[in-house]
């Protein structure tokens, strides 16, 4: 019985060892069709797919093109608004940092009396207008001159939160040219009359990583100003805009 019973059991060591592995499922392939009417269609459908990611994009761009300029063709606003592009080390990245120069520069030649910053705040650690309000302070803006929004989590919730919370009837926004057109669309849409500043950058991989990222949120970007949502986070009214600016009264 003993010497049956280790012989079954060597049975079964084998038969695990010899059995194979399961099979994987077959990958399908893509292929083109093989009929030219086929691959003319494939074609035409590929382009048509092309047109309708660059279509929001593009008609943001038509829209805005008189509202979009430099700061040298900036009308006078009484503000003018930058929106958040990230911090390193609890500083301005460069693309931020160049968005608040030229806010800066607006302020300096008197376009603007007051700057309001918005961005992220989500977290303790990261504190995106409190980093562009101490930038712009080193660069000779009053600190009494700048407005913090702690809830501009993406460009529609700023520009909705400047009209609805900060009272922005009229604004210079400023970003960079990649974005400027989707932000002025946005804010109009939220009811600011908005001019928008786009600030030049090199064509390096992180300009043309945000030319690429523009065409995805454009498509947000219309539906936001087609319905309109709230913001994330909307809560009552702040005085600040106000504020700074009966503070800048002669």
């Amino acid at each position: 019985m003993r010497r049956a019973r280790e012989t079954r059991e060597s049975s079964e060591a084998g038969a695990k060892r010899q059995r194979p592995w399961p099979r994987l499922p077959r990958l399908s392939v893509l292929r083109l069709p093989r009929s030219r009417r086929g691959r003319r269609l494939a074609v035409q459908g590929v382009m048509a797919l092309c047109v309708l990611a660059l279509l929001p994009a593009t008609w943001m761009r038509v829209g805005t093109g008189s509202q979009v300029g430099t700061t040298a063709d900036a009308p006078a606003r009484e503000v003018a608004m930058v929106f958040g592009a990230g911090l390193r080390k609890g500083r301005p990245t460069p693309y931020l940092a160049h968005r608040l120069d030229a806010a800066a520069e607006l302020y300096r030649t008197g376009k603007v009396k007051v700057v309001l910053v918005t961005g992220d705040n989500s977290r303790v650690e990261y504190d995106e207008p409190d980093a562009m309000r101490t930038y712009l302070t080193e660069r000779g803006v009053p600190d009494d001159r700048i407005v913090s929004d702690y809830a501009g989590f993406d460009s529609w919730d700023s520009c909705v939160r400047a009209k609805k919370i900060f009272g922005v009837d009229r604004a210079v926004l400023v970003s960079q040219g990649f974005h400027i057109h989707r932000a002025t669309t946005l804010c109009r849409s939220a009811g600011i009359d908005a001019y928008g500043v786009g600030v030049d950058e090199p064509r390096d991989a992180t300009w043309y990583y945000g030319g690429t990222r523009e065409l995805a949120a454009s498509g947000k970007a219309a539906l936001d100003a087609l319905l309109r949502p709230d913001p994330r986070f909307l809560g009552p009214q702040e005085a600040g805009v106000a504020e700074a600016l009966a503070s800048a009264a002669p």
